[in-house]
């Protein structure tokens, strides 16, 4: 039901630097509250849970409700001490998992 993420992230920094990171993937958010034309009730099927992690260590995280519109997109930002990567992870109802990674160099 999803497709490939898409991430910005910029490829280098400053050493403590805090950086803006936009995430986006497509996928309908099924909210399991509408119903089909005839009338039976569309199963729940969302995202329910976003990650992110930097070499490891977790920086930014939430849980996601049925409310949330369509091809969920979040922007957060982060400090960066050091060269690494970012691990992006999104979950799904059905247990899916979709995940980008993205390295940035700090100068």
């Amino acid at each position: 039901m999803a497709s490939k993420p898409r991430v910005k992230v910029p490829k280098s920094a400053e050493a403590g630097e805090v950086v803006t990171i936009k995430t986006l993937i497509s996928h309908d958010m099924e909210s399991g509250q509408r119903k089909d034309k005839e009338g039976n009730v569309i199963p729940r099927q969302i995202i329910n849970k976003f990650t992110a992690e930097f070499n490891g260590a977790k920086v930014f995280e939430t849980d996601i409700k049925p409310a949330v519109s369509a091809n969920p997109y979040f922007e957060f930002t982060s400090k960066v001490p050091e060269s690494g990567t970012f691990k992006f992870t999104w979950v799904d109802d059905n247990g899916e998992t979709y995940t980008d990674e993205q390295k940035i160099e700090v100068k």
